[in-house]
């Protein structure tokens, strides 16, 4: 019989995927707010709960996903800062900065909690005028001593959310997200129980700093905001005449596109068979087939569409530092929203975005390419706080729906097809969770693991299916791996797929954008132009605005060379890129692609 030293440390269980990781359930009664309002005493102990939970996997499970240390080292880190752990906290925020992967979250991970927990250390104090005065000074020489050039825009970002927080907003957010879990289940699981601890943390150390906050990084960007360059406007191509560009058909497979914004760049397939239209397919939002390439608006919706513009433009206006009216406008609007009136405000906000997302991803596809001809389709993607919870029928509709769509691209010569979204298994697990259905963790688990796999292989067949389309797909808005996370379709392989993160106007790294070995190249993903339904134009962030930048390189260089089979285009794309430094990102350079193109011998033009 083998021996084992006495002294060996325990085999660690491995954790290749989120599928991997233990699953928690925590208590609340009667309520949320009931539990978030509690006195320290029983928060705190509550909370310990989920302490111990996120210690013993952190010494059990061999976690080689640094997406996941950070989660779980900044449900700690917010643990200690509300039990005054000030030690353990300044051990834990050293620790989460050596979990980042970006330059500027390295830098700035932690920032001002270490301001926080070196203010109680030196007055003994967590609050009151010396606590106050310790932590500004903190804090104004940790942000002087930041080089601009690399945390600048993770600093506006931080003074956006500052400047928007409010107890309210936080009180809205628990009524949101997690009061409904607590309703059914009387009990939370680990996301919902980090968003407790997150909102208690907001409310008894975050927030009493927030003038503090506010003022210091106001300095700072006063001081420093100088912007930053752009490298696309000369890596740009626009197509002419001159060119003799073939026309090509681009699937823009979102949540539907205002097709009057686009006469001379539409494809119309001149005998539609019905359930399809002239420009494309429709499902609605249980993915059944219904008409229309824009999902229609009533006329209570229709008269608030100008306001949330304006909303919108504001939240861009922050995030850049711009101290417009708007900017001020949108923050007085949220940062007074009552607490009861969030949940509204908030799946208002979902609304609006998904209807306006599909057209500003076919003005990015289309620009500067007369030869695109845009097929629509239609995804009615669910905006509720609480969706529609999975089921094997629901499953096997979006499966059909999505066989469906593909089947229409074939049969009407689409070349390239945009996918600017994805989910997640944990998405299933989450969205059950919402309904109450599962009697424990484990069940949920199961369930969600089921129809995840049917979702994520009817959607990798069809897409394989179609070899003789290039399928462009956004990696992921997350900060994470997205094959850990399993995320579809941005992790699948395929020799038809190219899959996209997300940089910013100099080519740096955004800070929401997901990553992974089978990310390809990288594309401007911030504050990017585009239309939106109606004809304005709007900035708007995300992989899902660089996802569509490439898409609009591969439908030129195949307007130039129609013969390109998608492989060979991924290969034009890959091989014009350029590659930063530390090898992480690889930029694509439209004109170095191009420019490839032409000295290919099969070249004909």
């Amino acid at each position: 019989m083998p021996t084992v030293p006495q002294d060996a440390a325990p085999t660690k269980r491995p954790v290749r995927t989120q599928d991997d990781l233990p699953r928690h359930r925590y208590p609340v009664t009667p309520s949320a707010e009931a539990l978030l309002s509690a006195d320290d005493a029983t928060f705190n102990a509550w909370a310990a709960q989920v302490s111990t939970d996120i210690d013993a996997t952190l010494r059990d499970y061999d976690i080689q996903d640094r997406a996941t240390l950070r989660e779980l080292l900044g449900r700690r880190l917010n643990i200690e800062l509300l039990t005054h752990r000030n030690e353990a906290a300044l051990a834990t925020i050293a620790a989460l900065r050596a979990a980042q992967d970006k330059p500027d979250a390295k830098l700035t991970s932690g920032l001002r909690a270490e301001a926080i927990v070196r203010a109680r250390i030196a007055t003994g104090q967590t609050s009151g005028p010396a606590f106050e005065q310790a932590f500004a000074k903190n804090y104004a020489v940790a942000l002087d001593a930041l080089p601009w050039a690399i945390t600048g825009t993770a600093l506006k970002e931080d003074r956006q959310r500052a400047q928007l927080m409010s107890p309210t907003l936080v009180d809205g957010f628990v009524r949101t997200d997690v009061e409904p879990i607590v309703t059914r289940e009387r009990a939370v699981s680990d996301k919902p129980a980090d968003d407790l601890i997150w909102a208690r943390m907001m409310r008894q150390v975050d927030l009493p700093v927030q003038p503090l906050t506010i003022t210091a990084l106001g300095k700072v960007v006063a001081a420093k905001n100088v912007a930053k360059p752009d490298i696309w406007t000369a890596r740009e191509v626009t197509l002419t005449p001159s060119d003799h560009p073939t026309p090509i058909v681009v699937g823009i497979w979102d949540s539907g596109t205002d097709v009057s914004l686009f006469p001379q760049q539409l494809y119309t397939d001149p005998r539609p068979r019905p359930p399809a239209n002239a420009h494309g397919v429709a499902f609605d939002i249980d993915d059944n087939p219904t008409n229309g390439t824009l999902y229609p608006l009533t006329a209570d919706q229709q008269r608030v569409y100008g306001s949330v513009i304006a909303d919108f433009q504001g939240l861009n206006d922050l995030e850049q530092a711009i101290d417009s009216p708007a900017a001020d406008a949108v923050r007085r609007k949220i940062s007074g929203l009552p607490s009861e009136a969030v949940p509204a405000f908030l799946e208002q906000m979902k609304f609006y975005g998904q209807y306006m997302h599909g057209t500003h991803v076919a003005g990015i596809v289309a620009r500067g390419n007369p030869a695109v001809r845009l097929a629509i389709a239609r995804r009615t993607f669910d905006y509720r706080n609480i969706p529609a919870p999975p089921t094997d029928a629901s499953v096997a509709r979006g499966n059909a729906a999505a066989q469906a769509t593909i089947n229409w691209f074939r049969q009407h010569g689409v070349r390239v097809v945009n996918m600017s979204w994805g989910g997640t298994a944990g998405d299933f697990e989450s969205d059950l969770e919402k309904n109450g259905i599962g009697k424990d963790t484990a069940e949920r688990k199961a369930l969600a693991r089921r129809y995840f796999e049917a979702n994520r292989d009817g959607l990798y067949a069809a897409i394989k299916g179609a070899p003789e389309i290039l399928f462009v797909a956004a990696a992921g808005n997350s900060n994470s791996d997205n094959a850990f996370d399993e995320a579809i379709p941005s992790s699948f392989v395929l020799p038809n797929m190219i899959t996209v993160s997300a940089v910013d106007r100099a080519g740096d790294e955004a800070s929401f954008t997901t990553y992974g070995s089978n990310v390809a190249v990288s594309a401007n993903g911030y504050q990017v132009q585009s239309l939106i339904p109606g004809g304005t134009t709007l900035e708007s962030s995300g992989t899902s605005m660089a996802a569509p930048n490439v898409a609009n390189l591969a439908a030129k260089l195949i307007a130039l060379d129609p013969k390109l089979t998608p492989a060979a285009t991924i290969k034009l794309i890959r091989d014009g890129a350029s590659v930063s430094a530390d090898g992480r990102r690889h930029n694509i350079d439209p004109k170095a692609s191009v420019a490839l193109l032409r000295t290919r011998p099969a070249f004909a033009k």
